[in-house]
């Protein structure tokens, strides 16, 4: 049963939607509450699932961003259904090699087998829940933290000490539960539900377009982590325009050129290209490329580097971001300071997309915005991400 509280809310809200979505947004809100699942934001309107077109987008409302119920609604309707960078290639080289982390608030691990194959399993012994792994590394079997039960790198328990007097028990009918893995150009991805499409749908497209450079090549060299005050959609949104080039990054548009600055879409992501017309390193020449794969995933793409950067939403109002920093070559002398040049300006940059992306989130929870309307020119990126949200959320409500 809604609680009086929400009882009122859905009276209100529910006016303005078709039946069918009325009906859908009570069923699911009643049965999130029987499965312990996050409940329905309380908050969600009709104007945050309804497609429109770029000629007449406004942005995503302000509770999508400030309402603490989206964190966990955003977290079911869109991360468990997405393909997620869970790795790269160069840290599961060996049977035995492992990544732990987490999808959607799961705990998951990503190993590489005594057959050569990738394997993804939820990081929970099957015994009580405890651990198989705490950090990445190698091991030739997986081993509870919790009581030492023992599986195999394709997740068959084969040791579960001391459980001779349990009734029944059969070890060979105990395995770990599965996730969904795949690669591409050296990074691994896992998925903790059914995402409809293949990895390679997805990215369908890049591989071609980025020719001849090939990810694969390029050699890791460091990780920087930011934390920001702020909705990890307002820093997705922040990320997907130039618009906010002249005014937030001076150095960073002093090097691109705006007036080429360029936004395309295809399903599953969209991609910005400018020439670079700086004449200085870590910008001396070329073209730059930025992906951003739906939700989360960003890949900053320029002569003999990659960067990725994921977006890792904590709470509705704090994200963190990890920057990982490839080159094809890291040993020689020029090679050293380009990089050093590089991690200096891109943390510049970094630092002034945290302010103001924390000064959006003041606004967005301030009650005095209203949601505005997007620039056809310069943030199509925008309009393609927060359509693909409001398609997660009506996915969340017709499928529930």
């Amino acid at each position: 049963m809604l609680d009086p509280g929400n009882r009122k809310w859905f009276a209100a809200e529910t006016a303005s939607l078709p039946s069918a979505r009325a009906t859908a947004i009570l069923s699911l809100t009643v049965n999130a509450r029987h499965s312990g699942q996050s409940s329905l934001p309380a908050s969600l309107s009709n104007q945050d699932t309804e497609p429109s077109l770029l000629a007449d987008a406004r942005a995503l409302s302000a509770h999508c961003y400030a309402d603490p119920a989206f964190h966990c609604f955003d977290q079911e309707a869109v991360f468990a259904r997405s393909w997620q960078l869970a790795g790269h290639a160069w840290e599961l080289g060996e049977p035995g090699d492992h990544v732990v982390t987490e999808i959607a608030g799961r705990p998951i691990i990503v190993v590489r087998g005594n057959d050569g194959m990738l394997r993804g399993f939820f990081n929970v012994c099957k015994h009580r829940a405890g651990p198989l792994a705490l950090a990445n590394g190698n091991a030739r079997q997986l081993q509870c933290k919790y009581h030492g039960w023992t599986y195999t790198l394709e997740g068959q328990l084969r040791a579960a000490h001391e459980m001779q007097e349990a009734r029944g028990f059969d070890m060979s009918c105990i395995h770990l539960d599965p996730v969904r893995v795949a690669e591409w150009q050296g990074l691994v991805f896992a998925a903790v539900d059914d995402p409809g499409v293949t990895l390679e749908q997805v990215l369908a497209g890049i591989r071609e377009r980025i020719a001849p450079v090939d990810l694969t090549g390029l050699q890791f060299h460091t990780r920087v982590a930011y934390e920001m005050a702020c909705n990890w959609k307002v820093y997705a949104d922040n990320y997907l325009e130039g618009y906010h080039l002249p005014h937030v990054h001076p150095g960073l548009n002093r090097l691109l050129d705006y007036r080429r600055y360029a936004t395309h879409t295809a399903e599953w992501y969209s991609w910005q290209q400018s020439p670079v017309s700086g004449g200085r390193e870590p910008y001396a020449g070329g073209e730059a490329q930025y992906y951003f794969v739906f939700p989360n995933l960003m890949l900053n793409i320029l002569p003999g580097r990659l960067q990725t950067n994921l977006v890792v939403p904590v709470a509705h109002n704090h994200c963190r971001v990890l920057f990982d920093y490839y080159y094809s070559d890291t040993e020689s002398e020029a090679a050293r300071a380009l990089i050093a040049e590089d991690l200096r300006f891109s943390d510049e940059v970094q630092r002034e997309d945290i302010f103001i992306c924390e000064r959006v989130q003041q606004g967005l929870e301030s009650g005095a915005y209203q949601a505005g309307r997007l620039s056809p020119k310069r943030e199509a990126g925008v309009h393609h991400f927060q359509e693909l949200v409001r398609r997660a959320y009506r996915h969340a409500l017709d499928n529930q």
